[in-house]
């Protein structure tokens, strides 16, 4: 088939197929290539495979530059609209290829420089595509289950093989969440417990780069069903995930003090990195709530462990949370389920939740939750007593300003005409300290309130152990919640405004049927 027996022969007229038709067109070499798998190792041997995979390279980065230079043009003529990618585009024909194959095609378009988000796509495509049929539905048991051990195998080197092939990680990775949230619930679920480790903490840790970027689904990762655990979901790798975040976050704290103080120094300026409409502040808040939404997602499981649901709930930083609504609603949830869990269990999941950062609504909830240990109740109707006697004393002292009618307590106009309109800085200072003394003396009252009640409360359950007859315990009970609302009562307070207001902020701690937020 050489020109030794004859000219033009067989070799030659091949060749010239090749460089004509085959090598410049990307869908013709990923065909010839596909058939190339039947025919190891003489493909190999004739270096026919090699030849392939650079033509196809080369290519897809002249179309790239085609791609961006018709990009410009759409941009310089005022059209914001882009070149959309074509049904047959040439992406989608690698998944036809075998593992091997594509493997070396998707690191030759690397090597030549073809952009992240396609290379995002060529990915996708190809784990779609070739997953398909490894893992069936059960409609039985409503869970996945993998055929046979052969599959579960191939489905295993797939997945590490797509995870080596991702592009470089980062903040701002071309790589969609849900595609990574994928590729480690497909991990997890078809690896042993000491297996596939560094594909797995590769995953954990590009899902904790862009962690800002995921929603409830993408972080609710099923435990392996060849675990030892009983719980739900992966508790163990959440932890981890949001580890990762938390610790980026200080390299980025550490990073900008640095930038900081040389910007500083260079110009005498100073620039807010942390203030609540910078991009680091929105990111965390987000994934506060994330955090907050997962937990309550993860309440329901009756397997749960208290240590495992107080180790997320403080995993985040205090300035994470502007508002503690969510991890209440989550720590409710948590106690509805699990009721039968110790005292002190009960109390070590109320401290996570700050109090002072409860809206009006969940402090209301909180305290008619019977569900809470006593303390919560009386730390939350202490916050919110403050905060109204803040709020009451802030809109009513303009008005008695404006509208008392004893007018000869303030200061005489001067012979100038000229009115004195403020209270002098030693009234005020005295007006203050009056206050303190007062909210120093309800805090020893409500001390020696809760430790009575912490006493009845003994002595409830040592009546319950005794006996249980049922108007004797409701007598009881009824004397001890008597108790409690004359420990909210603001009779023993000093009023600081007219009795009208007193009786309708007494009247807002007056015990309600309790409920439950969830």
């Amino acid at each position: 088939m050489t020109e030794d027996f004859s000219e033009e022969n067989l070799a030659t007229k091949t060749e010239l197929f090749f460089k004509e038709t085959i090598f410049p067109s990307i869908s013709n070499s990923i065909i010839v290539l596909h058939h190339c798998e039947t025919l190891i190792p003489v493909s190999e041997d004739l270096n026919l495979v090699n030849r392939l995979i650079v033509a196809i390279a080369n290519n897809a980065c002249k179309e790239q530059l085609t791609s961006g230079l018709l990009k410009l043009d759409y941009t310089f003529s005022g059209t914001n609209m882009e070149p959309e990618t074509p049904l047959d585009w040439w992406g989608k024909s690698l998944a036809v290829l075998n593992l091997d194959f594509f493997q070396r095609v998707v690191s030759a378009v690397k090597s030549k420089g073809l952009r992240q988000d396609v290379i995002s796509k060529i990915l996708i495509s190809y784990t779609n595509k070739s997953l398909q049929g490894l893992i069936v539905r059960d409609p039985k048991l409503g869970k996945e289950r993998v055929l046979d051990v052969e599959c579960k195998k191939k489905q295993r080197l797939i997945v590490e093989t797509i995870v080596r092939l991702l592009p470089t990680q980062g903040r701002r990775s071309s790589v969609p969440m849900a595609f990574l949230s994928s590729l480690l619930k497909m991990v997890i679920a078809t690896s042993s417990s000491a297996s596939s480790g560094s594909c797995r903490s590769d995953l954990e840790r590009r899902i904790g780069l862009q962690l800002d970027q995921a929603i409830l689904e993408d972080v609710l990762i099923p435990i392996n069903p060849n675990g030892i655990n009983s719980t739900m979901y992966d508790i163990d790798s959440i932890l981890r995930i949001f580890s990762i975040f938390l610790n980026l976050d200080e390299d980025d704290d550490e990073e900008e003090q640095r930038h900081h103080l040389q910007f500083r120094d260079e110009t005498e300026m100073i620039y807010d990195f942390d203030s609540p409409g910078s991009p680091k502040q929105s990111s965390i808040l987000k994934v506060s709530k994330l955090m907050d939404n997962y937990l309550a997602e993860i309440a329901m499981d009756p397997n749960l462990t208290t240590s495992k649901f107080i180790a997320l709930a403080e995993l985040l930083p205090d300035h994470a949370r502007i508002i503690s609504d969510g991890l209440y609603r989550a720590v409710d949830i948590y106690l509805k389920v699990h009721p039968n869990i110790k005292d002190s269990e009960r109390y070590r999941l109320c401290k996570t939740i700050d109090s002072q950062k409860l809206s009006q609504e969940a402090c209301s909830h909180a305290a008619q939750n019977e569900r809470l240990p006593v303390q919560m109740a009386v730390q939350v109707l202490y916050f919110e007593q403050i905060r109204l006697r803040n709020a009451m004393s802030s809109s009513i002292g303009p008005t008695q300003f404006l509208f008392s009618s004893n007018c000869h307590q303030f200061p005489q106009r001067s012979g100038s005409g000229a009115g004195s309109g403020a209270i002098s800085p030693r009234d005020n200072y005295a007006s203050v300290r009056r206050e303190n003394r007062e909210l120093k003396l309800e805090v020893a009252r409500m001390r020696m309130r809760l430790t009575d009640l912490e006493k009845d409360h003994i002595s409830i359950k040592q009546e319950l152990v005794k006996s249980n007859p049922g108007t004797k315990l409701f007598k009881s009970f009824a004397k001890k919640i008597s108790k409690l609302n004359s420990l909210f009562s603001f009779s023993s307070l000093k009023p600081s405004f007219s009795g009208k207001a007193s009786s309708e902020s007494r009247f807002l701690f007056q015990r309600k049927r309790r409920h439950s937020v969830s």
